[in-house]
């Protein structure tokens, strides 16, 4: 008799790249979140999370959740690593926690594979034993496609309190336990007494599942979400603000995990984790034999169990130890290393005081490429501007503010008032005040301007657009 074997799963993996990641400002901002930056390698957070997957996930089935302030340059992170981004990257209006994100990305995946087996990752996390991280998805796949939820509970090697645990109950198969309960963030006696009993795992907030087994738990749990939800997803993307921010607000913890039956704990030990403070990053990188870990132009003198990361200046240390250093183009924080999470404050209270510095770097991504601010006071801003080739600014004017245009790099066509010109390296154009212009590059290479602006309001806002920027009326 011949035995048939049981089909294959499509398998998905979905990214939840939402959030700001305050914790490790200032390279971490509200524009430019963790998860967009390089803080573990040469690549982006969640471009290594992307590339790690792809030997169980196929490329094509990755969708990524994110606000929509980053989905061009989520879409970019994307094309560097030579991912196609069509209809993967899915924008939330508002950011609604992670209950609505998941299950927006897993009504959008049914319309492509009606049961698929979902797995599910925050971008920022990363992983040193990616052999031991893929035998472990295997696993889950294997548990989600017979129908449990799995949640993948990092086995703890010492007693930490700034994660929930996850207490686990029967063994289902192979090492996979039950879910009896999620517990919040420990205080450190509680942590200890998890650690001895040895069925406690840190909630590593990863996930695996059957899409109708996660659509079945929400129609139970979370009916009116999931109701609205799906006249959303029906409706297509862009998803509207006013829709999206009439939902409730809630983590998968809550609407789903603690109340459903099919519930399963994986426990996981390939090297985990969140990147949630300088200190835990400080914890995952190599370190110098003097226990430093050292990023950028750094010279020290007798210091140890210290965390310098320069990205513009020289940064020169003497007689430190346990602290942490950052330096960035317009911000220098400096903070006991133990404490350092305690910077997410410091954000609170910047926000407070009306600070761009919580928001945005000197530099800021834009869908046609960046702009980066090199000086400016009460009546002249100087920047530098990179276009992408092919890319083109909104056709645009200002009231209160003149420009002047200095090609440093490639070719740019320029509209200014009635007229289309096309200038060169080391050419330059004046924009007059109340003056239609637009910045483009149809060349090849990236183009570079140099920007100065004169007038006696400089604000971003000072700007009539005409058009979005991509040319659309």
């Amino acid at each position: 008799m011949v035995v048939l074997s049981k089909k294959t799963p499509d398998v998905y993996a979905l990214l939840l790249a939402g959030g700001t990641g305050s914790r490790l400002w200032p390279v971490s901002r509200e524009l430019l979140p963790k998860q967009l930056a390089n803080l573990a390698g040469e690549f982006s957070l969640i471009q290594n999370t992307i590339t790690r997957l792809f030997p169980v996930v196929n490329p094509d089935n990755l969708r990524i959740v994110c606000g929509e302030d980053h989905f061009y340059e989520v879409v970019r992170h994307l094309d560097e690593i030579n991912v196609p981004s069509d209809g993967k990257v899915l924008a939330e209006p508002c950011g609604m926690n992670t209950a609505p994100a998941i299950l927006l990305a897993v009504l959008d995946i049914m319309k492509h594979a009606k049961d698929a087996v979902i797995l599910v990752f925050p971008s920022d996390h990363v992983i040193h034993d990616n052999d031991k991280f893929h035998a472990s998805l295997q696993a889950a796949i294997d548990l989600a496609d017979a129908g449990h939820i799995v949640t993948f509970g990092i086995e703890p090697d010492y007693a930490e309190t700034g994660y929930g645990y996850i207490e686990g109950g029967k063994v289902v198969k192979g090492s996979a336990r039950m879910v009896k309960r999620f517990v919040e963030k420990p205080d450190e006696e509680t942590a200890e007494k998890y650690l001895a009993n040895g069925n406690f795992y840190w909630n590593s907030g990863m996930f695996a599942f059957k899409a109708s087994v996660m659509v079945k738990n929400f129609a139970e749990f979370e009916p009116t979400l999931l109701k609205k939800m799906k006249k959303i997803v029906a409706k297509g993307f862009p998803v509207s603000l006013e829709s999206y921010a009439e939902l409730s607000a809630n983590s998968i913890d809550y609407a789903i995990m603690e109340k459903t039956k099919n519930g399963v704990v994986l426990p996981s030990d390939f090297g985990w984790s969140d990147i949630g403070s300088w200190k835990s990053l400080y914890d995952f990188l190599p370190k110098t034999v003097d226990n430093n870990v050292i990023e950028g132009d750094v010279i020290t003198q007798n210091t140890k169990n210290c965390f310098i990361r320069g990205e513009q200046r020289l940064i020169v240390t003497s007689d430190l130890e346990n602290i942490v250093v950052i330096e960035t183009s317009d911000t220098v924080f400096v903070s006991d290393l133990e404490n350092s999470r305690n910077v997410k404050s410091i954000v609170t209270e910047l926000k407070k005081q009306g600070r761009k510095e919580y928001k945005s770097h000197t530099t800021v991504c834009r869908p046609w490429g960046s702009y980066t601010i090199l000086e400016e006071n009460a009546n002249t801003k100087i920047k530098r501007i990179v276009v992408y080739p092919g890319a083109k600014l909104s056709l645009q004017m200002h009231y209160h503010r003149s420009e002047h245009w200095i090609v440093a790099q490639g070719t740019a066509r320029i509209t200014n008032g009635d007229e289309v010109v096309v200038l060169r390296e080391n050419e330059s154009t004046f924009v007059q005040k109340a003056t239609h212009h637009r910045l483009e590059n149809p060349g090849r290479i990236p183009l570079h301007i140099i920007e100065v602006q004169m007038g006696e309001y400089l604000e971003e806002d000072d700007i009539i657009r005409f058009d979005d920027d991509f040319g659309r009326q």
